[in-house]
């Protein structure tokens, strides 16, 4: 694939602004219609699923969206300097789909996303511990109650630590390029469904949803126990560790029976 030369001064920053743009239309589009959807259109359809009945803080949503709109720029940086580390060579991203074989694609998504997981997971921890929380996790926080736009809304040191998840990752890890936009695209639709504040997974708490997959109901809890729920996209972290919050089951149930 032919690029431009890095050795232009302006590339970098084009390269960067060309991400933002990107980054920024994919979380007001998806975010937005999240909210337009559950929100907006259809709220009634939906208020017997709304998990928390109190309403927002005022302001709420426009710090969100100022937060985010910062987290969007660090990520902006970060695939900038990823799409330089590949030109140079540097990283694992590879173009021919079978190069590795076609099995090997969904099981490269598998193995990123369990290794997101598990960074996540320890790096929500860390954030917890109360210096630290006070200084960086606490702008997420302020959303007690979490909407479509909390998805992205971190302090700028916490943007920064997940930033640097993939371009470290593809630095090791063999992935067509492909399925990282397929992963991006499940990373931000699962953050956007887990800050929704309405759970819209089918009922049950035998199912996989209801078992291992993080919903709406999971990450509520997270934003209002604060001690429970550290996962990401998956719950075997939590249950490994005992730190499933304890009334999580019966509220998913609660909130799955309604229609």
């Amino acid at each position: 694939m032919d690029l431009p030369d890095f050795t232009l001064n302006y590339w970098p920053f084009f390269l960067t602004g060309i991400f933002f743009i990107i980054i920024t239309g994919r979380y007001f589009l998806v975010g937005g219609l999240f909210y337009l959807i559950f929100y907006v259109w259809f709220p009634l359809k939906w208020a017997e699923r709304k998990i928390n009945k109190k309403k927002y803080k005022q302001g709420q949503l426009k710090k969100e969206i100022k937060w985010s709109l910062i987290t969007s720029i660090l990520f902006s940086v970060a695939g900038a300097i990823t799409v330089i580390l590949w030109q140079k060579g540097y990283t694992k991203v590879y173009t021919r789909p079978n190069l590795y074989g076609w099995w090997y694609l969904p099981v490269s998504l598998i193995i990123f996303m369990l290794l997101h997981e598990t960074y996540y997971y320890w790096l929500h921890r860390l954030l917890h511990h109360p210096p630290v929380f006070r200084i960086v996790h606490k702008v997420h926080h302020d959303s007690n109650i979490a909407s479509p736009f909390t998805a992205f809304s971190f302090h700028p040191l916490e943007g920064l630590l997940q930033a640097v998840f993939l371009p470290v990752m593809l630095l090791i890890l063999p992935m067509y390029y492909y399925v990282i936009i397929i992963q991006l695209t499940i990373m931000t639709f699962s953050s956007v469904i887990n800050h929704l504040d309405i759970e819209i997974y089918p009922g049950g708490s035998n199912n996989i949803w209801g078992k291992w997959i993080i919903g709406a109901t999971h990450h509520s809890l997270h934003h209002k126990q604060f001690k429970y729920n550290y996962g990401l996209y998956f719950t075997f972290w939590d249950k490994i560790q005992k730190t499933e919050s304890p009334v999580f089951k019966k509220l998913f149930e609660k909130m799955t029976m309604k229609q």
